[in-house]
């Protein structure tokens, strides 16, 4: 990989030097949250992106690498490679570059032109292409054979010939692709006979829009209704001006032969080139607007992960339902569950008071902190009964995405194999209230809710991409040996599943950790692993202070220096931001510990551990419970539970979540919700339109707010101006297709 530095560096924009550290200490098996936070002084402060970026680019240029080798293999055997080919590759910088130049020595099925030179008839089209006055009836004649029955015959073979090389030269097609990607368009149709089964998808019935503007989302949908059979789809620019800028290459008289080229061209342009193309363009758009969807689902699932915590409480969660009941489990301070039970609190009858009576005793015994009610079906009802009971403890409507798979999953039935689903369900409530991270790594991400057509994009890219920021999001805030799971400990950088079962069974064999140093006894956790995984795990109240700080225990020596210089003790240097801040970094600077990394253990030891998320607060929806008490023109809290490209998702507090689109955000123009909003904000909402029947809610935050002041009118970009396919209504099958997969149940 390091080879690669300096291509690398160049498409990046970023010294090389940079690059080459982060490639060095990537092959040295070191992982990107580590280098990112540990090895500052060696990549000049590179963030996570930024180093992402250099392995993802590092790996393109050994593929493109590669690929070109075996082009030139297979090239030479054939015995066909010239000095003006290679030049050709070696200028290549792309892996289309690459492809054009090595498609007419690829082996392919037998072709109509392979056909016609087997008849022997390439003289005659070559003859043809050199166009000179020649009677292209009289020459072909010459030609008949026992495979060639007559004069049309043997031309029908050249134009294939003559049309098989234009397809394959790479300078067309090189033009080609330009056309392409400034004057084609993507179309839709609908296919004949599906307007009423394909009915969610008459926006995209008569659909055309540019390739070069089209957004990811309606790219997606127009996939999704091609892939399901119900529409056309259609990538070109017109025709004539693709014929028009091949002839100028191709065409140079005005004669028979010039006119048996132009067939060869139209034929060239419609059975293959155009087709081939459409494909390429199909892949390529199909791939960007993937990569756009998976990039919203990860930065949703990133903010998820980083939820507010209400951390260590004694927790009362609670499982809604109506008829079979609400399902209520303890937990300690831990998330361990301490005792569970079953309460009716929708019937007008002696279960109601029993169910009352079960809550108070249970709050009394467990000395209870707060209530963590999950925020499915019957969810708003359960909140509202607690309320009523004025406890003057939190209720908080925790989000139950998932949940239901966790409890079926093989990890809950490892830790609570003696229970039903219902109880793992309610535990993973409570858990997620009181450490949303801890519990919600338990569970695939597409289940959590928060994606964008997560099931049409390219799954093996979407996996990776989300397994990165669970690793990131879980690095960032650290992980506490002794209370951790297996699950979380895992993505701690350099522990695996295995390493991070090892830690748990050590714990349960020797006890809890007093020492980072001790993770060192644990099976097969090396020098190496204990290198990358020591500083993002934290002892609380270990043998060592800065076992509780993200400090690696490879700088407690300078820390330690520190202290001494200062004259008090390790102890109460700790978190003592007046004496830290009179620490001079530069003064400690060595040939080991560069100016960043002290930098950053100031700033650690001013607050140690601190955790980056703030801590939970309790929410309060309006008096509504049900889209019937919806109406337009009201105007109510929300919280934002989902982001897309074309709007945010906000429950309100019904059933179903209600739609901002993008148009409806901010009183100035944006492009995307994330430039304003983000997962779990707390917003101000006025309902513009509810549509019972089909159970949709539009929203409006902007319409919420007082109007911006007077200022003088700007004039909007050109390319700003709304286009009709953005108006909300063009998108409701987006928006639906979100709403059911949330509240399906």
């Amino acid at each position: 990989m390091i080879a690669f530095s300096a291509p690398v560096a160049g498409k990046l924009a970023l010294p090389e030097k940079q690059v080459i550290a982060v490639l060095e200490l990537l092959s040295e098996g070191a992982t990107i949250p580590f280098i990112a936070r540990y090895r500052k002084d060696k990549t000049g402060a590179l963030d996570e992106v930024q180093i992402q970026q250099i392995q993802d680019e590092a790996r393109f240029q050994q593929e493109f690498t590669d690929r070109k080798a075996f082009i030139e293999k297979t090239i030479t055997e054939q015995g066909k490679m010239t000095e003006l080919l290679q030049d050709k590759l070696n200028e290549a910088t792309t892996l289309n570059a690459l492809e054009d130049i090595y498609l007419p020595y690829k082996p392919k099925r037998k072709t109509k032109a392979q056909t016609a030179r087997e008849n022997g008839l390439e003289p005659l089209a070559l003859l043809l292409l050199e166009q000179g006055n020649v009677l292209p009836a009289a020459e072909a004649a010459a030609y008949i054979n026992d495979n060639v029955s007559d004069a049309d015959s043997a031309l029908q073979g050249a134009r294939d010939i003559i049309a098989e090389m234009v397809n394959e030269d790479a300078e067309v097609r090189a033009g080609m692709r330009k056309l392409f990607e400034t004057q084609a368009a993507v179309q839709g149709k609908i296919l004949s006979g599906k307007e009423e089964e394909g009915i969610k998808y008459k926006d995209y019935f008569d659909f055309s829009e540019p390739v070069s503007k089209i957004p990811s989302h309606r790219m997606l949908a127009i996939m999704r209704g091609f892939m399901e059979g119900f529409l056309r789809m259609s990538i070109a620019p017109e025709e004539e001006a693709a014929l028009l800028r091949i002839e100028k290459q191709f065409l140079k008289a005005g004669n028979e032969a010039a006119e048996q080229v132009k067939k060869a061209i139209r034929d060239a342009y419609r059975r293959l080139l155009q087709p081939s193309l459409e494909s390429e363009f199909r892949m390529g758009l199909k791939a960007k607007a993937d990569e756009e969807a998976i990039v919203v689902f990860a930065e949703n699932l990133r903010q998820l992960l980083l939820s507010s915590p209400l951390g260590s409480k004694r927790i009362m969660a609670i499982d809604p339902g109506y008829r079979t009941g609400c399902k209520v489990v303890i937990l300690d301070e831990k998330g361990e569950l301490k005792k569970n039970d079953l309460i009716y609190v929708h019937e007008q009858n002696n279960r109601l008071l029993d169910a009352e009576h079960k809550v108070r005793n249970y709050m009394r015994e467990y000395n209870i902190e707060a209530f963590a009610i999950g925020d499915g079906t019957a969810g708003r009802e359960t909140e509202q009964f607690i309320k009523k009971l004025n406890t003057g403890l939190p209720v908080f409507l925790v989000n139950e995405d998932g949940a239901s798979i966790y409890s079926a999953s093989e990890i809950a039935r490892e830790e609570f194999p003696d229970y039903d689903i219902t109880v793992r369900g309610a535990v993973s409530i409570g858990r997620r209230l009181m450490d949303p991270l801890a519990e919600l790594v338990k569970i695939d991400p597409k289940s959590i809710g928060v994606g964008q057509y997560q099931h049409d994009v390219n799954q093996v890219r979407l996996k990776e991409k989300l397994d990165q920021t669970v690793v990131s999001c879980v690095n960032t805030v650290g992980v506490n040996l002794n209370t951790a799971g297996k699950h979380l400990l895992s993505y701690v950088s350099g522990i695996g599943p295995s390493i991070a079962e090892n830690i748990v069974n050590y714990r349960k064999e020797k006890g809890r950790f007093t020492s980072r140093k001790q993770l060192l006894e644990v099976p097969r956790l090396g020098n190496k692993a204990f290198e990358q995984c020591a500083g993002f795990l934290r002892i609380k109240g270990g043998d060592h202070p800065l076992d509780e700080s993200g400090v690696h225990p490879e700088a407690y020596k300078v820390v330690a220096q520190m202290a001494a210089d200062k004259g008090i003790g390790l102890k109460e240097m700790i978190g003592n931001e007046a004496v830290v801040s009179q620490i001079a970094a530069q003064q400690y600077v060595s040939d080991t510990v560069g100016l960043h990394t002290l930098q950053d253990i100031l700033k650690e030891l001013k607050k140690p551990g601190l955790d980056p998320r703030s801590e939970a607060q309790a929410f309060e929806f309006a008096g509504i419970y049900a889209i019937g008490d919806v109406h337009a023109g009201m105007i109510v809290p929300g919280i934002v539970t989902n982001l897309t490209r074309f709007g945010a998702f906000v429950d309100i507090g019904v059933k179903q979540d209600g739609l901002v689109h993008v148009s409806e955000i901010a009183h100035k123009y944006i492009t995307d919700p994330a430039e304003a909003l983000k997962l779990n904000d707390k917003v101000m909402v006025k309902v513009t339109e509810v549509d019972i029947p089909r159970k949709r809610i539009a929203l409006s935050i902007k319409q919420a707010q007082d109007p911006p002041a007077q200022q003088p009118r700007s004039r909007r970009p050109q390319d700003a101006r709304p286009k009709v396919a953005d108006r909300p209504s063009e998108n409701i099958h987006d928006a639906l297709s979100q709403l059911k997969k949330k509240f399906g149940k």
